[in-house]
C-alpha cells in the first residue's frame, strides 16, 4: 500500500479489464439478439451473464476512476473524471472516455428500467453499446501509457475484433432477417395454439423485472400465410408492416390480438425465436366460441391486417438439468416451444394426453422428432386413464404443465410447489374475503385519488380516470395491467403468479384482485 506507483497499477489494470468486459457484453448481447447460442442451452443464465459482465464494467470504470483520483502523479479530481475538458491531462482522450463511462450507464439503466421504457427508445439507446466500444477503444489509445506494449497491442488487436466480429453477425442476421420476410414458408408448423379462453400466466417471473409496470408497444402486423396444424387448429404467420425487426422473445411467450370484431385474444408464440421477422401462432377453434377463434377461422386471411400487443411472458422456461413437460390437449403450445428451445444435450421429457389422436396438434411430428423421449395418451385409443401421481413420485425434474385445470390441480396437488411451472388457460375462481370491498386508490405519478365501489374492477377505475395502463383478459390470467403497489396490501385474486411472488416484488393485476385495506396506493 506505500508503493508509489500502486494506485497506478490498479487504475491501468482496472481499465484493461473494464474495457474487455464491456466488448464481452456486447459480443454476448449480439449472440443473445440473433440467438446463435440458443442451441447452447436455456437463455435465462445467458441473458443474466450479459448483465452480469455490463454490470461488472461498470464496477471497474468506476475503480478506474477513483484510483485516479487518489494516485498522486495525476492529482485527478472529482470534476476531472465526471466532467469533459476539466483535465489538462490530454483533454479529447480523457473526454471521450467520460462521454463513454456516460454512455455505458444509460445503457445498463435503460436494461433495468426496460419494461418501464418505449421498446424504440430503449432499443436506440441500447445501439449505443457499439459506439461505447469505439470510444473506449480511441480512449484507451489514446492515454494508455502501454500502448507500444506487446501485450498492449494483442490485447487491444483482439478486444477491437471481437467488436468488429460482433457487428458484422448483427449486421449478417438482420440481412437474413430481411431476406426471410419476404418468404414466408408454410413448411415452419407453428408452435403454439391457444383458444378463444386460453389466457397465458405461470408461476415464475423474471428475476428484477416483475415489479416494473409493463410498458408494452402495439404495433400493426399482416397476416402472410394461413395454415392447418390440425382438423381445429388453424395456423397463421404475421409479419411486421415496416421493416423493422420483432421484438426478442423466449417461449413461453404470447401476443395479444385486438380483433376486428372488437375482441381481445392471447396466443402463445412459436417456430424459432431467432428469427425476428414473423410471429407464428395457431387458433383452436373452440365449441362454443365466444367469438375470438370462431372470427379469426372464418375470417383470416393472407393481407389480413391486425393491431397486435406483446410479447409478454410469464411461462418463460428456466434453467435446470432436467425437466417433464406434462401437456393436455391445446396446452402442447407453448410446452412444444420450450422443447424445441433446449440443447440437444439437455434431459427431458413429455407427457401429452388428449381426446384423440386426430385432434392432438403436432402429436407425430413430436414422436419421429424426439423418440423415446415422448409419451401421448390419446383417450380413445387407451381405455385406462394415466396415473400422474405414480408416474411424478419417479421424477426429481422441473415439471412444465399446460392444459385443462383438472389437470394441472392433480399435477399441483403431486409436484412440489419449487419445482411446479404452470400456465392456466382459466382463472382460478377466487372470492374476496368477505366479498368485495370499496377502496381508495391514489395513483403516485399521476396524483389522482378515487374511490373505487365494490361493484367497480380498479382496472376499470384506472381506466375511467384516464391513467395509462393495459388491459387485455380481464379474467386475472394474462398479466397485461401489472402495476406496482406502492402501499396498501392486495387482495389477490388473480391467477398469473404465486401470491407470495407478487408480495414479494410488489406487484398485483387490477383486472379482478383487490385490497384487504381500505387505501391502496399505486406506482402509476
Amino acid at each position: 500500500m506505500n508503493s508509489p506507483h500502486l494506485w497506478w497499477y490498479i487504475t491501468r489494470a482496472s481499465a484493461i479489464v473494464a474495457w474487455a468486459l464491456m466488448t464481452l457484453s456486447v459480443v454476448w448481447g449480439t449472440l443473445l439478439s440473433t440467438r446463435v447460442l440458443r442451441k447452447v442451452d436455456n437463455p435465462s443464465w445467458l441473458q443474466d451473464l450479459h448483465r452480469y459482465l455490463g454490470g461488472t464494467a461498470i464496477v471497474m470504470v468506476l475503480i478506474h476512476m477513483v484510483t485516479l483520483m487518489l494516485d498522486g502523479w495525476l492529482h485527478f479530481s472529482v470534476a476531472n473524471v465526471l466532467v469533459p475538458f476539466s483535465s489538462d491531462y490530454r483533454a479529447l482522450p480523457v473526454a471521450i472516455g467520460i462521454l463513454g463511462f456516460y454512455l455505458l450507464v444509460a445503457v445498463q439503466g435503460s436494461s433495468l428500467l426496460m419494461r418501464w421504457l418505449p421498446r424504440r427508445f430503449w432499443k436506440a439507446v441500447h445501439y449505443s453499446s457499439y459506439l461505447i466500444v469505439v470510444l473506449v477503444s480511441f480512449h484507451a489509445g489514446l492515454t494508455g501509457t502501454d500502448v507500444a506494449a506487446l501485450w498492449y497491442r494483442i490485447v487491444a488487436i483482439s478486444i477491437i475484433g471481437l467488436s468488429v466480429v460482433a457487428v458484422l453477425v448483427r449486421v449478417l442476421a438482420g440481412t437474413k432477417a430481411t431476406t426471410s420476410r419476404g418468404s414466408a414458408s408454410v413448411r415452419s408448423v407453428p408452435d403454439t395454439t391457444v383458444s378463444d379462453t386460453t389466457v397465458r400466466s405461470g408461476d415464475g417471473l423474471a428475476t428484477g423485472s416483475a415489479a416494473l409496470p409493463l410498458v408494452l408497444d402495439r404495433t400493426t402486423m399482416r397476416v402472410a400465410a394461413t395454415f392447418r396444424v390440425s382438423d381445429e387448429v388453424l395456423g397463421l404467420r404475421l409479419v411486421p408492416t415496416t421493416t423493422d425487426l420483432l421484438p426478442v422473445w423466449h417461449p413461453g411467450a404470447h401476443i395479444t390480438l385486438a380483433l376486428p370484431n372488437g375482441l381481445e385474444r392471447q396466443y402463445s408464440l412459436c417456430g424459432d425465436p431467432a428469427d425476428r421477422s414473423h410471429f407464428d401462432i395457431a387458433v383452436l377453434q373452440t365449441q362454443p366460441s365466444l367469438g375470438g377463434s370462431s372470427w379469426i377461422h372464418a375470417n383470416a386471411r393472407p393481407g389480413l391486417e391486425l393491431e397486435v400487443t406483446g410479447p409478454l411472458n410469464h411461462f418463460e422456461l428456466e434453467p435446470a438439468f432436467s425437466y417433464t413437460f406434462i401437456a393436455g390437449g391445446i396446452g402442447i403450445t407453448p410446452i412444444k416451444a420450450m422443447i424445441e428451445s433446449l440443447p440437444t444435450r439437455r434431459e427431458w421429457h413429455l407427457v401429452y394426453v388428449g381426446r384423440s389422436r386426430k385432434s392432438m396438434a403436432f402429436a407425430d411430428e413430436l414422436v419421429d422428432r424426439y423418440p423415446g423421449r415422448v409419451l401421448v395418451h390419446a383417450s380413445d385409443e387407451n381405455a385406462a386413464t394415466l396415473n400422474f401421481e405414480k408416474f411424478l413420485q419417479a421424477v426429481e425434474t422441473d415439471v412444465y404443465c399446460c392444459g385443462p385445470e383438472a389437470l394441472m390441480m392433480r399435477i399441483a396437488a403431486a409436484v412440489p410447489r419449487e419445482r411446479l411451472h404452470l400456465e392456466r388457460f382459466q382463472p382460478v375462481e377466487r372470492a374476496a374475503i368477505g366479498g368485495p370491498q370499496a377502496v381508495m386508490v391514489s395513483c403516485r405519478k399521476s396524483k389522482k385519488n378515487f374511490d373505487v365501489p365494490a361493484g367497480q374492477s380498479i382496472l376499470d377505475a384506472l381506466e375511467q380516470n384516464g391513467l395509462p395502463i393495459l388491459g387485455s383478459c380481464r379474467k386475472g390470467v394474462c398479466g397485461t395491467c401489472e402495476v406496482r403497489v406502492v402501499s396498501g396490501l392486495p387482495d389477490h385474486l388473480d391467477s398469473v403468479v404465486d401470491d407470495e411472488e407478487k408480495d414479494r416484488v410488489g406487484i398485483m393485476y387490477p383486472c379482478v384482485s383487490r385490497a384487504t385495506t381500505p387505501d391502496l396506493v399505486l406506482d402509476i
